[in-house]
């Protein structure tokens, strides 16, 4: 009885120790991905505007980025 409660509780353990390292892990791949490619800024948005022939009012600026927001 003794030792499949110590089974139980090695099992627990390590689904918890997993857990947490997963964690870890995954946060620090998504902070090196993000500083690698950063999400689209307000610079971004006015080059692919001028690209497509539009010209880039702070209006319409303003609006993509509140739609991004939004979208998140």
């Amino acid at each position: 009885m003794s030792n499949i409660l110590a089974n139980i509780l090695w099992g627990v353990l390590g689904l918890v120790a997993g857990g947490f390292l997963g964690f870890i892990i995954s946060r620090w791949y998504f902070k090196k991905e993000l500083k690698k490619n950063p999400p689209i800024n307000e610079k971004q948005i006015r080059a692919m505007l001028r690209e497509m022939g539009q010209k880039p009012s702070e209006a319409k600026i303003r609006a993509i980025m509140k739609a991004m927001d939004e979208a998140r």
